[in-house]
């Protein structure tokens, strides 16, 4: 399981031209599910981005949480962060775990979320979406689980 994440000051979501989630301070999280994930990975991902300390402290140290902050998770599925672009000019998407295996594990990491008591807004799996943000700083990771 993948995960590009931003701090940002706020982020949307656009679907048919109409907002369909959005967000203010915290994290937008692009979420990639990959062949051979798991709950378990969904899980311990939930827990580290919700726990990962890149929100500034009094002293301007990345020393809080997104727990810390009381901040926000945006969650957006993008499959495209598991595809392999070293061979070629087209990636390779065989990694990527079909949408029958993704949309479940996408929810529970979603669930996971939640239940750590962070308020979290989606975009629709499988959708066309237009993403915007305000990154702050900017401030961007990819982690994986």
């Amino acid at each position: 399981m993948k995960a590009l994440i931003q701090r940002v000051k706020e982020a949307s979501v656009t679907i048919n031209s109409e907002v369909y989630s959005a967000i203010s301070s915290g994290l937008l999280v692009f979420l990639g599910v990959e062949k051979g994930d798991s709950g378990e990975n969904a899980e311990k991902l939930a827990q580290k981005l919700a726990s990962l300390r890149i929100f500034e402290d009094e002293q301007g140290k990345m020393n809080k949480s997104l727990m810390d902050i009381q901040g926000e998770m945006l969650v957006v599925s993008q499959f495209t962060l598991c595809g392999d672009c070293k061979k070629g000019t087209r990636p390779s998407f065989d990694k990527s775990a079909p949408p029958e295996i993704a949309e479940p594990l996408y929810e529970t990491f979603v669930k996971k979320v939640k239940a750590l008591n962070v308020p979290v807004k989606t975009g629709k799996f499988r959708a066309m979406m237009e993403v915007k943000l305000i990154n702050d700083g900017p401030v961007t990771f990819m982690v994986e689980k």
